[in-house]
């Protein structure tokens, strides 16, 4: 990183303000050079000072968090990065991702504590991500109406290939937005059962899949231990539990959820839920590695590949992020790079 980031906060805890100065500090490469109280302050010191990135809380007096990104997004797109707490505020760090907002970090509470500490490495691997992002790339979602109206659409006609008895997914920053494009475009008759990990904070991914199956021919939930993996079921991975398959003595798989293994740097973790399909299913696995930053997926994607699958990942020119696809490719372990908006139509050839 060749120059210094602008970074403005906003919130409306003073302490919080300072806390959150004092954590983006401590990189050389961020500078932050304003706070706002609300939404309506942080507009005006937006159009001032110009910031690359801006984190946001949500409840605030005057306009919330929600209102500002949806004024933001109109005036001018600039990357914003939630900072809330899942139990008061999980739907409305959604609405604010469907709102053009690229990522959120979890505040690990609200009162005035030390405890707001914990998630500074977090925070400043985000914002530098942030500013990266090419806004063009940020979806932002359609009004309810709309929405419903675009997956009512029959899905073209494909040619299967039946290469596959199982789709796993992995994905991160840009995630929320890229699998409400994605899992809606799947028919109700698809084929095999999907399974998906996407890095999001604790309380917030059986809100999102509720969300997605609302919006979805298949159904879609938060995987719970035991569930029996079939067509027409897309499972999503808890947050802060690893998902795992295992084939039970009658033939069946089903899904298993463990904190182990505790070392990596995610859970749950793409790698350990493609490691586990390419053991269950050997040669019937597609692993779709999709937006976000990092490199979880590409051991994943290195096992489903020694056992003959296939493995896809998003193009760049989709991506919010192009970190973990990129991680993939560069490996030699893609065998299709595909752009969002055709990446359904590739998962059905295959399955």
């Amino acid at each position: 990183m060749d120059r210094v980031l602008k970074v403005l906060v906003v919130d409306d805890s003073a302490y919080v303000r300072k806390v959150v100065k004092q954590m983006l500090s401590r990189s050389p490469f961020l500078e932050v050079v304003g706070t706002a109280r609300d939404g309506r302050e942080a507009l005006e010191l937006a159009e001032q000072l110009d910031p690359d990135v801006v984190t946001c809380d949500l409840i605030m007096p005057e306009l919330d968090g929600v209102g500002f990104v949806r004024e933001q997004m109109r005036r001018r797109p600039l990357p914003i990065i939630i900072m809330s707490i899942a139990s008061e505020t999980g739907e409305a760090a959604l609405t604010a991702l469907d709102a053009g907002a690229v990522d959120f970090v979890q505040k690990p509470t609200a009162l005035a504590t030390e405890k707001i500490f914990e998630v500074s490495d977090e925070l400043i691997e985000k914002v530098k991500a942030a500013a990266g992002i090419p806004m063009a790339r940020v979806k932002i979602s359609a009004p309810p109406a709309e929405a419903e109206a675009a997956t009512q659409q029959s899905p073209a006609p494909v040619t299967r290939k039946e290469l596959a008895d199982v789709v796993v997914i992995g994905i991160s920053t840009g995630g929320p937005q890229a699998l409400k494009q994605l899992i809606p475009q799947l028919p109700a008759d698809f084929p095999a059962p999907v399974a998906m990990v996407m890095h999001m904070p604790v309380g917030y991914t059986e809100m999102y899949a509720r969300k997605l199956d609302e919006q979805s021919p298949l159904e879609v939930r938060e995987a719970h231990e035991g569930d029996v993996l079939r067509a027409g079921l897309v499972l999503l991975a808890p947050a802060g539990r690893h998902l795992t398959l295992r084939r039970r003595a009658g033939g069946e798989v089903v899904a298993h959820l463990d904190s182990r293994p505790f070392e990596l740097p995610h859970r749950p973790s793409v790698d350990v839920l493609f490691q586990s399909a390419a053991e269950v299913y050997k040669q019937r696995v597609l692993g779709v590695v999709m937006t976000g930053m990092g490199s979880d997926g590409r051991a994943g994607a290195a096992w489903i590949k020694a056992q003959g699958g296939l493995v896809y990942t998003e193009s760049e020119e989709t991506c919010v992020v192009y970190g973990m696809p990129s991680s993939v490719v560069e490996a030699g372990l893609s065998d299709l790079s595909v752009p969002l908006d055709k990446m359904a139509q590739a998962i059905r050839e295959a399955v």
